[in-house]
């Protein structure tokens, strides 16, 4: 069975507005996003996937442009709900929910839900792509709670030690993950 190749990309560095769909790289960012498009241009993608949201879709644009191929916008990977409206302390929300895979703050994804969201996609791809390299811009807690269903060794640490943007190389026979490596230093 021929080998499937999943680029995670974590986007990189946007200056934070509630606009979620909206909000654009920083002036770091796109540095970092052409230094990403640098580390991938010699990897051949055959498709390119993304969150909805402009920093996803700026992230990979690079490595889209660089493989002469359009990008395809995913919804479900865009970055989980955390809670309908900003919360007051970010790092106790993101400790709530990490801690209770069911628990979720008012208008917000619970890991479950959220974790369910990207791997109903991610299956697709697994399915649609089979044997092909696919780069996908996604975000970092919904990353990391794809990469958990695979293995439970992805947790809220490791989403902690992401980098933005960040690359983690997925390898696949069927469904069953091979292999993980990280591609961006």
């Amino acid at each position: 069975m021929k080998e499937t190749n999943i680029y995670l990309i974590r986007h990189a560095h946007s200056t934070y507005t509630p606009d979620e769909y909206g909000r654009e790289l920083s002036q770091k960012g796109r540095e970092d996003q052409e230094r990403l498009t640098n580390v991938m241009k010699n990897v051949k993608i055959d498709a390119v996937l993304s969150s909805p949201y402009m920093r996803a879709i700026q992230t990979v644009e690079g490595i889209a442009k660089d493989n002469r191929l359009e990008i395809q916008l995913i919804e479900e990977f865009k970055e989980r709900i955390l809670a309908q409206e900003p919360v007051e302390n970010f790092d106790e929300a993101i400790e709530a929910v990490w801690r209770d895979e069911a628990f979720h703050l008012p208008g917000g994804e619970s890991n479950e839900r959220a974790r369910l969201r990207g791997v109903q996609a991610f299956k697709e791809v697994l399915h649609t792509h089979r044997g092909k390299s696919v780069a996908i811009g996604t975000h970092g807690n919904l990353m990391v709670l794809t990469m958990s269903y695979f293995n439970n060794q992805y947790d809220v640490s490791f989403w902690r030690e992401l980098d933005m943007p960040d690359v983690y190389r997925l390898t696949f026979e069927g469904e069953e993950l091979k292999a993980v490596n990280r591609i961006w230093e």
